[in-house]
C-alpha cells in the first residue's frame, strides 16, 4: 500500500519546510504539496525531488472554506480510485499547515477578510481532517498548525487567536479520540517564526516577523515530537514558559493587557 504525506500551506514557511524535512523523520512513497501558488509548489517539488528522490506532487488548490474541503475530498477520492488496482494508499502524514493571520483590532479589521480567515483556519482544517482521517491507519501522523495564541485571548489578534484556540482544542481532542487506533495527534503552537506571516497579516507594513525563531528548527522540533507522540509542539523554552504561565491570567485581562501594549501594524492606520 502506497504511503502518502500531505502538506497544506506548502508554499512558504513552515509549510515549505515541513515538505523539505519530513522524510528525515518517517518513510513516505510520495509527497503532496498543496497551496494556491502553484509555481512556488513546482520549485518545490523539484527540489525534494532531486534532493530525495521521493515522487512529489504539486497541487494547484484554493482550501478555503467549505468548498476548499470539497476540492480535497474529491482529490483523495480520485485518488482513491486511481490505486484501487494496486492495493491503495494510506496518509503516513497530514500536516494540516494553510492559514493566515490579521493584525489590528476586530472593529477596524475588515469583516471579510476575518470570516476568510474562519474559513481557512477553522472550517477547511476541520473539513480536511475529517476526510483525511479514514485514510489513516495505526502509525499515521497528524499534525495541526495552532500558534502560541491559542492559550490566551489576545487584544488585536482577536479572531487570529479564536481560531488557533479551536485548533488546539480540535487537536486535543483529536488525540484522545484516536490513541486507541494508534494515530500520532501533535498541535504545533509557535510564537513569532520567520516567515511571510507579518507580510500577509499587516497588509504589506511589516515585512519581516519581529524576533521571529528560525522555521526550519520549529518545523524539525514539530516532527520529532510527533513521532514521539507528544501531543505539544513548543520549540522555544519562553513559548513554553508563556504557555504554563497563561493558566494563570485571567482571560480578559491577557486581552486587556496585549489589546492595550502589544501594539501591531495593520497597514491602514499604522500602528493599532
Amino acid at each position: 500500500m502506497k504511503k502518502i504525506a500531505i502538506v497544506t500551506g506548502a508554499s512558504s514557511g513552515m509549510g515549505r519546510d515541513f515538505a523539505l524535512n519530513l522524510l528525515d523523520y518517517i518513510k513516505a512513497d510520495e509527497i503532496w504539496v498543496l497551496a494556491r501558488r502553484i509555481q512556488k509548489l513546482k520549485a518545490l517539488a523539484a527540489e525534494i525531488e532531486e534532493k530525495r528522490g521521493v515522487h512529489t506532487r504539486a497541487i494547484e488548490i484554493d482550501l478555503s472554506g467549505r468548498s476548499g474541503v470539497s476540492a480535497f475530498a474529491t482529490l483523495l477520492e480520485c485518488e482513491r480510485i486511481l490505486d484501487q488496482a494496486s492495493g491503495g494508499f494510506e496518509i503516513c502524514l497530514l500536516v494540516n499547515n494553510a492559514g493566515f493571520g490579521t493584525y489590528g483590532t476586530f472593529e477596524e479589521t475588515e469583516i471579510q477578510k476575518e470570516l476568510d480567515m474562519v474559513d481557512l483556519n477553522v472550517t477547511s482544517l476541520t473539513g480536511i481532517t475529517g476526510y483525511a482521517l479514514p485514510y489513516m491507519k495505526e502509525g499515521s501522523i497528524l499534525i495541526n498548525t495552532a500558534s502560541l495564541a491559542s492559550f490566551l485571548p489576545l487584544g488585536n489578534f482577536a479572531v487570529y487567536g479564536a481560531t488557533k484556540a479551536y485548533v488546539l482544542s480540535f487537536t486535543m481532542a483529536l488525540a484522545a479520540e484516536l490513541k486507541e487506533k494508534g494515530i500520532k495527534v501533535c498541535a504545533l503552537c509557535p510564537g513569532p517564526v520567520s516567515t511571510e506571516f507579518a507580510n500577509v497579516a499587516s497588509n504589506g507594513s511589516r515585512k519581516n516577523v519581529k524576533n521571529g525563531a528560525d522555521c526550519q528548527k520549529v518545523v524539525k522540533h514539530c516532527l520529532k515530537n510527533a513521532v514521539r507522540g507528544r501531543k505539544y509542539a513548543l520549540y522555544l523554552w519562553k513559548w513554553k514558559g508563556k504557555a504554563f504561565l497563561s493558566r494563570f491570567v485571567d482571560r480578559y485581562l491577557g486581552a486587556w493587557f496585549t489589546f492595550k501594549y502589544c501594539k501591531r501594524p495593520n497597514g491602514k492606520n499604522g500602528v493599532v
